[in-house]
Order: structure tokens, then sequence, then C-alpha cells
């Protein structure tokens, strides 16, 4: 966001002594404090990948006990998707080109297909909790493939990606996993995707210059469509009958986790640096642990 502007004062009056300095209200603040003044924007998204993000590994976990995991969490994105691509073209954004729904193609397979469809299948077998905690790797990763990309983080962010890691790492008393082979594999390579989704989702905000409503609908549909297709491809059956629970995590899932956690995401990335956009990471995994705990009797370690 570019800083305020300095007031224009005695325009197109001509040329004289200069005029004294007028006296500033003491109600008027300096460009300093207008400066330094905290976006509610930014205070409003990070509370929502942040608190909305931790609570999504337990709706992923209900979901995924009696849903197929990649048909559903592409059913989720699409619905979402198409949510935000109607919300886009009432602002006035048009309708994308094909070339524009292919260069958002890699950022939604690794941010969805990937960085999502690896965890709903590892939740199978693996606990919320758990998978949370080695979601928490992710800023990490975002550091290193962004400082490979030529945006380095500076000393500070490397020393406060280290502290939050260890920080989780220690509250939590390490990540307890406990799963088939297949998913903890999964469930390692999730948060390298995602990290690598999200810079180059970031990148292409900068080239292309698109309304953030309407990138997160694209990358959205996209990666759903194609977690769709994958998971009929495995040989997912939608079920004949499905608990009230799974499906209103599904559309918890939907609604918190697609509308307003991922466009408040697309949000940070475009107007913070790549470190305090994935700093949810480290919040997610302990509330993520307390709820499985307190709402699913899941073990605390």
């Amino acid at each position: 966001m570019d800083p305020p502007g300095e007031d224009l004062r005695a325009a197109g009056t001509a040329v004289a002594a200069p005029a004294p300095l007028a006296r500033q209200s003491p109600a008027d603040p300096t460009p300093l404090a207008r400066h330094s003044r905290i976006d509610p924007r930014l205070v409003a998204s990070l509370a929502a990948v942040y608190v909305i993000w931790s609570s999504t590994y337990l709706a992923i976990r209900i979901a995924v006990a009696e849903l197929p995991p990649l048909v559903m969490a592409g059913a989720r994105y699409s619905a979402a998707g198409l949510v935000m691509l109607a919300i886009a073209r009432r602002r006035g954004s048009a309708w994308p080109s094909a070339a524009q729904w292919l260069r958002v193609v890699p950022a939604g397979v690794l941010l969805f297909v990937c960085g999502n469809g690896f965890v709903v299948i590892a939740e199978q077998s693996v606990s919320s909790g758990g998978a949370a905690v080695v979601c928490a790797t992710m800023p990490l990763w975002t550091g290193v493939l962004a400082a490979i990309g030529g945006e380095r983080p500076t000393w500070r962010e490397w020393l406060s990606l280290a502290i939050g890691f260890v920080g989780v790492l220690v509250l939590m008393g390490g990540p307890s996993l406990e799963g088939r082979p297949l998913h903890l594999v999964l469930v390692v390579f999730s948060p390298i995707c995602w990290a690598l989704g999200s810079i180059l989702s970031r990148r292409q905000a900068r080239v292309w210059r698109t309304s953030a409503v309407l990138s997160s609908a694209m990358q959205m549909l996209t990666g759903g469509t194609l977690l769709v297709i994958a998971g009929f491809a495995r040989g997912e059956q939608l079920p004949a009958h499905a608990s009230a629970a799974s499906w209103l995590a599904v559309a918890y899932l939907g609604v918190f986790g697609s509308l307003v956690g991922f466009t408040a995401y697309n949000w940070l990335l475009r107007h913070t640096r790549p470190v305090v956009a994935t700093s949810y990471a480290y919040v997610n995994p302990i509330l993520a642990v307390l709820l499985g705990a307190a709402l699913s009797g899941e073990a605390l370690a």
C-alpha cells in the first residue's frame, strides 16, 4: 500500500516569500502517525488465517471419515470458486481469457491439488494435530524458495522463522505422527508444494494485476476441478449415505476455509512479505491440536 501523500497547499498561487507553517491541530495526526497506523485489513486477514485455518484440519478429519477425500476437496473449492467468480464479475472484472486460465493452472495445482489434496488424503490415517504440526514447516520452505527466487528474507525474518518453528515443536512436544507410510510422505510434501504455489501466486499477482477476488476464484476453480478429476481417477465414489456431520464439515470448509480464509491469504500475499503471510502456520498447529482434543478426543501429544 502506498504511503499517504502530503497535503498540497496554496496550489496555483504566485511565488512569494515562504509562508509560515500552519500550526497543526492536536487532533490532526502527523504524517508519521498516519503512516504507522496498522491497516485493519491486515489485522482481519491475519485473524482469518490464524483462527479459521486452525479449525479446518479438524473439519477435514470429520469430512474424510465418510466422504472421498479428493472429490470432497475438489467440490469444496469448485463451489467456492464459482461464488467468488460471480462476485468478481459483479464488481466489474472481465471474464478471464483462455490464456489467463492456463496461467493460473500451475498455482492451482501446487496450492490445491498438492498442498491441500495431500493433506486430505493423509488425514485418513494421520491425526489433524499431527498434520498441522508438519505443515508448520511451510514458512521455512517459503523462505528458502523465496531466497532461491531472488527475494531474500532478512536475517531477522530468518531468525523469526526458526524461533517460530522451534516454539511450535517445544509447545507441542514434537510432532507425534502415526499413519500409513504413504500418508506420512504426502503430509511432509504438502507444505513444500503450498510454499511454492504461494510464491508463484504472489509473482503472478505482480505481473498480471488481476484482482485478489478474481485471482482466488480462478485458482480455486482450476485446482478444484483437477482435484475432482484426480479423485474419480483414483476410483473415489460418493457414498449413498453420509452423516450430517460430514456434510456440515464440507460446508464449513467451503464457506469459511475457502471463501473467507483463502481470500484473506491471497490479500496477505499481495500486500505483505511472504514471511508475514505464512506466519499463520505457527499458530495453526497449537489451535488445531487443542480443537482436535476438545472436540474429537485426539491425543494432545
